[in-house]
């Protein structure tokens, strides 16, 4: 008996013994794998990933807004220090993102720590294969005094490390072993660093195996918030057109479209409008890799669908002597975007000053001392009637002269927000909260003193640079909420996918330059304008695709076409999904969403 137990006791130990040893194995074989894939000192063999380089404020939402793709993505990530708090940031990211929707995560994503512009490094994380390449620009908030980064900003030094690491991705994405039709999309923050990157693409760009899109981010940043301070509703537009999820832009080769070269493009877009219910034709557009056909859909493949329509039978009249009402606007607080805020209002008057009068925009800058005097007070700016020196503790001088500005113009006031991006993480938005405080008080008090006051007037448009201050900003009332680094970071994921919508983005950024007597305006923009203003006649019911075709039809100068329409209160209906299962009811309070070239 004594022998059996000693036996089974020793078989026992024997198989615990052999079975934690096999698990130890294991469990440090892959934990090994684990780190060497996340190391530089193994190579990673994938393809038809993307790889981004660098890391900046906006790196997260770039990976974040890839969650809404319909397939499975590789992401391979290369920085040059702090591979531990970018991993966290990526992981808290995420999280917020799964918590809150029903969307499946399909990233798998790597993250390794090393020189961004190591030719070795480069090849271990398959450069060579990928489909697009992301190069981000630096991000000195976390690493240099408040001091430095105003200073930097002033003087736009350029970003040496972007040129450096442009140049080697260049290099081998333009050899002959390397995949074809890579996409290189590299951050520009400034004239210098932009200049160097237009002479790299001459000398390395090759079409059709490496195509390099630089992103000014300031200058589109400029144009996006001076457009929404003339049209406030834009931002919730763009904010779902610009991402992957609900409605989109999307664009075909034009030669998948036109059926043959006697076919023009206006024939092209009525047909697909008479065959199509699940898409809005555009425009076509030449990039510089061809020709393009681009529309608005819930999806890419929406452009196969066809449908059977009848004749439309929708009357209505297009206003011919449409004009856009004048602008008021209040500009509260100063960031590095500020001479690209005031261009984007100088292409607006361009198209809309039609008597040179300049009378179509009115702006009133509120900021500190020494940020009106780098600006000189807005002299080079007409169209800025008055600056006012006030520091943000002075709350009584901020608020006598908002309400002074108020009162004096008949006309709804945007009032932007700005966010001081010379300051250092911790302080970020601080300024911007502050005087969301201010301007609260001023609606607040105005509704104590007449309970029936249209707070409507007044649209704030508060623009923030860290997504954690959201939800602090959204307790105040305040639905339009700038997240300026997240639509670059939506931007730069479309592009990424189909580099022909940056020319696209760029077109309907971009007002039409100054022209001539009787201007022929070419260029197409997004325009909220009045039902009641609009329109001379509509109907009061109908299906989405006959709005859209009405439309296009009746307003032949300018061959408009309706994206959707805003309520009273904010709500947004975009037209995107079958147009023949949904019913427009338009009110004259109503503003319809407008793609036009005036």
């Amino acid at each position: 008996v004594i022998l059996v137990i000693i036996s089974l006791l020793t078989i026992l130990i024997g198989n615990i013994t052999f079975t934690g040893a096999i698990i130890g194995y294991v469990t440090n074989y892959i934990s090994s794998f684990i780190d060497n894939v996340d190391s530089s000192s193994r190579q990673i063999k994938t393809s038809n990933h993307t790889i981004i380089l660098n890391w900046n404020s906006r790196a997260s939402e770039i990976i974040n807004d890839m969650i809404y793709l319909e397939r499975k993505e590789t992401i391979i990530v290369l920085v040059n220090q702090n591979s531990d708090a970018v991993k966290k940031e990526i992981s808290e990211r995420l999280y917020l993102t799964l918590r809150n929707e029903k969307v499946k995560n399909r990233l798998d994503i790597i993250v390794r720590e090393g020189s961004t512009y190591s030719t070795k490094q480069l090849y271990d994380i398959s450069l060579l294969t990928a489909k697009t390449i992301i190069i981000l620009g630096d991000d000195d908030t976390n690493y240099v005094c408040k001091y430095d980064i105003a200073e930097r900003q002033q003087k736009q030094r350029g970003n040496a490390n972007t040129i450096k690491t442009l140049v080697q991705v260049a290099q081998i994405t333009s050899s002959d072993i390397s995949a074809d039709d890579q996409r290189i999309i590299v951050e520009v923050d400034d004239d210098w660093t932009k200049s160097v990157v237009d002479r790299i693409i001459v000398h390395k760009e090759k079409l059709g195996k490496c195509n390099i899109v630089p992103v000014p981010v300031n200058r589109i940043l400029g144009q996006l918030l001076s457009q929404f301070c003339i049209f406030p509703e834009l931002n919730r537009v763009y904010s779902e057109l610009f991402s992957n999820k609900g409605a989109e832009f999307f664009c075909q080769k034009a030669n998948k479209v036109l059926l043959s070269d006697s076919e023009d493009e206006d024939q092209a877009i009525k047909r697909v409008m008479d065959e199509n219910a699940e898409i809005v034709p555009l425009t076509f557009l030449d990039t510089k890799t061809g020709r393009f056909f681009f529309y608005m859909a819930e999806t890419e493949t929406a452009i196969q669908s066809r449908s059977e329509l009848p004749n439309n039978s929708v009357n209505l009249s297009v206003n011919p002597n449409f004009k856009l009402k004048t602008r008021n606007v209040i500009i509260l607080g100063h960031n590095s975007k500020v001479r690209e805020i005031m261009a984007g209002f100088e292409s607006f008057l361009q198209e809309w000053d039609e008597d040179k009068t300049q009378k179509n925009l009115n702006i009133l800058v509120i900021d500190d001392e020494k940020s009106l005097e780098r600006q000189d007070y807005y002299h080079d700016y007409s169209y800025v009637r008055d600056t006012i020196a006030a520091e943000v503790y002075d709350t009584e001088k901020i608020k006598d002269s908002i309400n002074s500005f108020i009162d004096s113009h008949e006309e709804d006031t945007s009032i932007l927000i700005l966010s001081d991006d010379a300051v250092q993480e911790k302080d970020m938005d601080a300024y911007a909260l502050t005087n969301l405080i201010h301007v609260q008080d001023i609606i607040f008090e105005r509704l104590q003193a007449d309970p029936g006051y249209d707070t409507d007037r007044i649209d704030v448009i508060v623009e923030i640079l860290n997504p954690k201050n959201y939800d602090v900003v959204h307790n105040y009332n305040i639905d339009n909420i700038v997240i300026s680094n997240r639509y670059i970071s939506k931007m730069v994921t479309q592009i990424g996918e189909k580099i022909e919508l940056f020319e696209f983005y760029s077109d309907i950024l971009t007002y039409d330059e100054e022209q001539e007597e009787d201007p022929i305006f070419t260029s197409k923009e997004v325009y909220i304008k009045p039902v009641s203003d609009f329109l001379m006649s509509w109907p009061k019911s109908c299906a989405q695709w006959e709005l859209i075709r009405a439309i296009y039809v009746a307003s032949p100068a300018n061959k408009a076409q309706v994206l959707g329409i805003t309520h009273p209160g904010g709500g947004i209906e975009l037209f995107a999904g079958d147009q023949r299962q949904k019913t427009v009811r338009l009110t004259e309070n109503d503003r319809l969403i407008i793609y036009s070239a005036h």
